[in-house]
Parts: structure tokens; C-alpha cells; sequence
């Protein structure tokens, strides 16, 4: 399925689209990072893979009716570089307000002239293991509920094993091999926010997350749950060429 370039759309959370606990950061570490806006205002952020393409959560391009624009090159969401959208492709497998096979990539009209500022991330090779460290960034809200950020935020995160994840939403939502989760278990208080969907889950300049969805925002015992990109990674490349 495609939908016509430039028309991407607005998902109202249910479960909830996930920078909580975090501190400022500097577009410089993190030049892959992207915000989709519509009429001007963020929507949701993303991450370039190349000079045409970005990725991020299919449930960000999910219902047509606005034109759609990629802000990037700037710590400020709305002070980057514009990119005009031609092509938008969910994956096929997406279900409307669904969480599984939430990924999309997005074509860009031009090319990123790539700089200090913007830069494509790495797609991985392997599939992060239980608590090893990964950033998470974006222009979402800084409080569950709250307000959101003009400034990139970023929050470290330990990965959670699928099976832990698994126990944690047992009573929610279906935990897949497509997801992979990220939090601090017991505790809470560090996560990804409403606002940060779509954007990158990374480490050593490496995306191997998507922010997709999460029981409310850095509550104790339930870790955000993202996009696993290295189970996507052939058809990443069957579209992009990557």
C-alpha cells in the first residue's frame, strides 16, 4: 500500500505514542533526527537513512488529510530546513491504530545536503540484547499528560528482553518479534512521550528503534515499546534501495 506523496496524517493515542526524564541535546549527535509537521506544527519525529528517505512509525502517515513536511538540521523543531514529501509507503501489514509493523518510510522530493547537522543513521545488523544502553530523542512531551518541547530532548534507556516486555503488557497488548522495549522496569520516570513517535531509538549512530507506543509515559513496570528495525531491515532495503 501507498499513499500519494505529501498526505500523511495525525494519530489520536490510545495506548499512547511515546522524551520524559531527559536532558537537552544538540542536533550534532544526533543529525539523523527529523520532525513531521503539518501546517506548521510537529507531529512526529523520524530519522534519515539516506539523502531521499527517512523512516518512521507507520501510525504517524496512518490517515490521510495533511500535507506533510520534514524539518531537519536544527536542536529546534521548528528552525531546520523544510523537505517537500513524494512518497509515503507504510508497510503493508500495518492495521489502522494498530502497534504491530508500525514503520513507514518516507521519500523526500529532494535530497538532504548532508552536514554536521544532518547526516543518515546506520541500519543495524543485529538485535540489541537485554540491558544494554540506547538513546531515545525527540520534540515530545517532557511530562505524561504535560507539555511538550521546542528544544531535542534525549533520555538513556536500558533494553528490556522481549519476554520481561512480554509479562509487563500481558493485560494490555500483544508483545511481537516486530517490537522490541526499552525503560526502566521497577522504577519508571525516564521514556518516551506523546509527540516523540516516529523517532529514533539508537545507539553507536545505529537505529534500532522506532517510537511507537507504551502504557501512558514512564510509568514504573511498563517500558516504552518501539519498532524493531532489524526485523525490517529486507524490506527496508527492497523499497529504498538500502
Amino acid at each position: 500500500m501507498e499513499i500519494p506523496g505529501g498526505i500523511l496524517s495525525l494519530r489520536e493515542p490510545i495506548i499512547g505514542q511515546r522524551i520524559v526524564g531527559g536532558t537537552e541535546t544538540d542536533i550534532r549527535h544526533h543529525p539523523y533526527q527529523v520532525t513531521l509537521q503539518y501546517s506548521g506544527m510537529h507531529n512526529c519525529g523520524g530519522s534519515i537513512i539516506s539523502k531521499k528517505w527517512i523512516v518512521t512509525a507507520a501510525h504517524c502517515i496512518s490517515i490521510s488529510g495533511y500535507t506533510y513536511t520534514v524539518g531537519a538540521g536544527s536542536n529546534h523543531r521548528f528552525n531546520g530546513k523544510l523537505y517537500n514529501v513524494s512518497r509515503l509507503v507504510p508497510h503493508p501489514n500495518y492495521v489502522l491504530f494498530g502497534n504491530d509493523y508500525d514503520i513507514a518510510l518516507i521519500k523526500i522530493a529532494e535530497k538532504f545536503k548532508y552536514s554536521p547537522n544532518i547526516k543518515p543513521i546506520k541500519l543495524p545488523k543485529r538485535e540489541l540484547k537485554h540491558g544494554e544502553t540506547v538513546n531515545v530523542t525527540g520534540w515530545g512531551l517532557i511530562t505524561e499528560g504535560g507539555s511538550d518541547t521546542d528544544i531535542l530532548m534525549k533520555v538513556t534507556l536500558p533494553i528490556v528482553n522481549r519476554k520481561l516486555c512480554k509479562s509487563a503488557y500481558k493485560h494490555i497488548n500483544l508483545i511481537t518479534n516486530r517490537m522490541i522495549c526499552a525503560g526502566r522496569l521497577g522504577s519508571g520516570g525516564k521514556d518516551s512521550c506523546q509527540g516523540d513517535s516516529g523517532g529514533p531509538l539508537s545507539a553507536n549512530d545505529t537505529l534500532y528503534g522506532i517510537v511507537s507506543w507504551g502504557y501512558g509515559c514512564a510509568r514504573p513496570n511498563y517500558p516504552g515499546v518501539y519498532t524493531n528495525v532489524a526485523y525490517f531491515r529486507r524490506w527496508i532495503a527492497n523499497i529504498t534501495g538500502i
